[in-house]
């Protein structure tokens, strides 16, 4: 646990004196995007794996 929040706090301080706001707000948007890519990417693969399908 102690992990997950050592990253919170270097996401939030990686924005904090980050000027045009118009710009965080597109870099936030941009990493959960990510995130959802990654969830995805690792949801097909654990299914593939499981239901015995050929790569």
């Amino acid at each position: 646990m102690g992990t997950l929040l050592h990253f919170k706090q270097l996401y939030v301080n990686a924005f904090d004196n980050c000027k045009p706001n118009y710009l965080v707000v597109f870099l936030k948007g941009y990493t959960i995007f990510c995130g959802i890519l990654l969830l995805m990417a690792l949801y097909a693969f654990i299914y593939r794996a499981i239901t015995g399908f050929d790569f």
